[in-house]
Formats: structure tokens, sequence, C-alpha cells
């Protein structure tokens, strides 16, 4: 983890690479040491591919390491340049490394195919370009959701520690209250981090528990637990949670993927004494709202227009809207024969997205809860051109940067997915599956419309071109867009 803090500073802070570089090898360094753990049970399983993760192991480890070596030296805070860097650094030279093991494995992926599943699962999109997962060997399912599970964890510590300083789209309004004296900075962030990491871990495991007393094998319960609570949507089966036909593991999985949705500083707060907060958020509350009005209209239509038995309906419509809505997408029947009208209600889903705070990707629930503010307070400045009106959300006071932050994102959000979507056009793929893959890319769902993209589709088949521009779509969305494109900036690079 980050050692120190992020500095809030202006952007004629000191840029120096040095501490930048050192963090992004101590990173890589990790995802190296981590690769002994499919490498492991390829070895307990016999197969030969226990021979990739092990030499991939040892050339990530020497690379990251070599890296961390060369700057090494204390750093005691980071510059808010330095921050924009180190956080799409990371994941750039993650899914790098992350990439190495897939191409020499069983599936023998080239570098395009294998850069593309690294950066799915390490943005926690679920867009893949493996068939054939249910003879895969035990330690490439194992990779594919020990990434998610990375890439969950890594969000979960850039959104609540990172962003907020960044100013990124609103994120602003959710710091952590900290004491600013830099001898105290240090051991606060290592406690932040091991809490949270604690948290992770124990959602982790009784989600694990449970599918293995569900029915599911030991693979299986670890690396779909993995992929659960990190609403990555990685599965261990081409036909997703489908593949059961378990009532039982359908509601684990929806629970612990709503887990995952859900604020992990509110977490900390429950573990922390404070369990109250995590049912008084006004996010919660609202998500909790919004999901649970989704699924009693969605069910009710289903029951009947389309005629499905009362049970089945709510069970099938429950999970698909939480899976949708967190951006998980895993899918437990192929609900494009439900209808056009469930089908658009369920992609649009994937475009809403979680609590801040939390695994999940798209615009977050307190992004609409602040573009309802504004829209009321623009109304009612219509109405009354010389009043004075005061917006708040969750006890604090909403500010024009806030605002302003907010609305950007919103408008930037959709410009994205149609510039993407023309570009994947450009490719030869058709408007439908461009246009809806760019949002599942960009929103980390990894689902669209249509046979290509679509729940019972395969990325395997899209042009080479378009899974390049997939891939930044999908680190774009996860680092919230801006993070990303300020490097593009001229004056980012100013001294």
């Amino acid at each position: 983890m980050m050692r120190g803090r992020v500095a809030t500073g202006g952007a004629s802070d000191a840029f120096e690479l040095r501490p930048v570089v050192h963090v992004i090898g101590l990173f890589v360094t990790a995802l190296g040491v981590i690769m002994l753990l499919p490498a492991s049970v390829d070895w307990i399983a016999g197969h030969p591919d226990w021979q990739v993760f092990a030499t991939a192991s040892a050339v990530t480890v020497f690379c990251g390491a070599a890296m961390a070596l060369a700057t090494a030296g204390p750093i005691q805070s980071l510059s808010i340049r330095q921050g924009f860097l180190f956080t799409t650094g990371v994941w750039l030279a993650s899914a790098l490394a992350a990439a190495v093991p897939l191409m020499f494995a069983e599936f023998n992926l080239d570098f395009t195919n294998a850069f593309f599943e690294a950066m799915s699962g390490l943005t926690t999109t679920g867009a893949t370009v493996v068939v054939g997962l249910d003879r895969a060997p035990p330690g490439i399912l194992l990779w594919r959701s020990i990434l998610q599970w990375v890439g969950g964890i890594g969000f979960i510590v850039v959104g609540l520690a990172i962003l907020p300083f960044l100013q990124v789209g609103g994120m602003q309004l959710f710091r952590l209250e900290s004491s600013e004296k830099s001898e105290k900075a240090v051991p606060q962030a290592k406690r932040f981090a091991f809490l949270l990491l604690s948290i992770y871990i124990g959602l982790s495991v009784a989600c694990m528990i449970a599918l293995l007393m569900a029915g599911m094998t030991a693979v299986e319960a670890v690396a779909q637990a993995m992929s659960t609570v990190a609403t990555g949507g990685f599965a261990t089966s081409d036909a997703s949670i489908a593949h059961f036909d378990s009532p039982a593991i359908e509601a684990i999985t929806s629970v612990f993927m709503l887990s995952g949705s859900l604020p992990f500083l509110l977490y900390l707060r429950f573990v922390q004494g404070r369990p109250d907060l995590l049912v008084k958020d006004a996010q919660v509350r609202g998500y909790l709202r919004f999901l649970f009005i989704v699924v009693i209209s969605l069910s009710g239509w289903m029951i009947v227009v389309e005629h499905m038995p009362p049970l089945a309906a709510l069970r099938l419509v429950s999970f698909q809207v939480i899976s949708m809505a967190t951006t998980t997408a895993f899918v437990a029947t192929d609900y494009t024969t439900w209808g056009n009208a469930p089908v658009v209600v369920l992609f649009l889903l994937t475009l809403v997205g979680g609590c801040s705070g939390s695994t999940t990707g798209a615009l977050k629930v307190f992004r609409l809860d602040i573009l309802y503010l504004a829209l009321r307070n623009h109304i009612h400045r219509l109405i009354y051109p010389h009043g004075t009106f005061v917006a708040s959300y969750n006890g604090r006071h909403v500010t024009d940067d806030v605002f302003t932050g907010v609305l950007l994102f919103i408008g930037l959000y959709i410009i994205t997915i149609a510039v993407v979507g023309v570009l994947l056009a450009v490719t030869g793929l058709d408007p439908v599956t461009a246009l809806s893959g760019a949002a599942g890319a960009v929103s980390n769902s990894g689902l669209g419309l249509g046979a290509v993209v679509g729940p019972t589709g395969s990325f395997a088949t899209v042009p080479a071109a378009a899974k390049w521009i997939l891939a930044f779509a999908m680190l774009l969305g996860r680092l919230e867009l801006f993070t990303v494109l300020a490097l593009f900036s001229r004056t980012f690079w100013k001294q």
C-alpha cells in the first residue's frame, strides 16, 4: 500500500517521477508474488501450467523489485500530479504483468487478447475472450478471479484515499477525516489500509464458505467468491451462474454482490463501533430503495406480461437486477428472451453502479443524487430568482465545486461512451454492438446488447483494434475518466 498521503497542492507542485515509479514497482512485485497461488494450485492438480505461473512470477518479481530498488527512498507525500500518474500507472503496469501468464498458459492467448483479459480483470469489468472455461485448468480460473479481487480492493483504496484529494467527479464530498500532521500520516494510512483489507478478506471468506455449503467445488467457490465480492463478473463456466441452476447459489451471490456495492467506509465505521451509519447513510438507503422498486416493477412485468411463475420471476429478476446494478453482470438465465423492455431496463442498470467507495463501476448513486439536487435547486431558482437555496447531502453542505464536478463527470461520461462507440463502429462493429459495448466497457459491467457483446456472446470475435479501444475504455471507466484524461493535457507535464 502507498505510504504517506496525497499532498493537495496546485499545478506548480514539484513533479518527481521517482516516488511514482517506486510505488508502481512495489505493486508489480506484489502481483508477481501472488502468481505463486495459481502456480501452487496447478502443481497440486498436476497441470503443467504451474511452470508458466512460476516463471511469470519470477520475471514479474524481478522487474518490480528492480523498479522499486532503483527508486528507493522516503516518500512523505504524493503531489496531485503524482497521484494522477501513480493511479493510472499502477493499473497499466499491473495489466501488462498480469497478461504474461495468460499468454503462455493453456489457452495460449496472443498479446492483444491476454492484455484485454488482464485489463478486464483488474478493472473488474468481466468481459472475456476466453471460451471453454468449463474445461479450463484450475490455475487459470483462479488467476482471472484473483485479478478481479486485487482490482476491487485496489479501487476501494484509490476511491477512498486518493480520488477525493484529486477532486475527481465530485469525489471530494467523501474525503476522509484525518489529521494533516505529516508524522501521523503514515501510521494512519497503514491502519486504514489494514482495516479495509481485513473487511474485504472477511467478506470474501464468508462468501466462499457459503458457496461451498451450497454445493460448489473448492476451486469454484474460491474463484466465484473473489469475483462476487469484487463485483467483477468472471465466472468458472461459460454459462456464468446459470451453469449451477441453483437458487441457493444465486441468493448467496446476490447478497455478496450487494455487499460489494456498498461503501466500504461504512463497513469501517461499523467495526469501529458505528453500525448505525450503515442504515442511516442517504446513499445506501436511496440505493436499496431504488433496487427494491426496480425488482418489484420488473417482477410484476414478467408475471403479467411474460406469464412467468411468480416465484421464478422474483428469483431471477432479483438476481439479474442486483447483478446488473452492481456492474457484476453475472448471468443466471438468458434474459434476452424476456422481451425488449426488461432487456433495456437491465442494460440501463449497468450505467448506474453502486455506491461511492465500493467495488462497483459506472456513474455511482451519489452522482445521480447530486444531479437531482442540482436540478431541484435550478428549478427553485427559476421560480424564486432572488431566493437562497442550500443543498445538503448526508448532512454535509454540497458546495458549487461538487456540483460542477458531478455535472462535468456525467457529461464527460456520456461523451466518452459516444466517442468510444464511434471508434468501435470504425473497426467494423454494428451500431448496437458498438454503442452498447462502449457503455459496457466504460461502466465496467462488461455486457452490452446483441449476439456479440450480450449475455450469450463473447468478445473473442471482436476485432483486435476494437479490443484495444475497449481495454482503454475499461481503464477510463475504472479510474473515473479525469484521472486518465488528465495525463493527456500539456499542462499536466509542465514543470
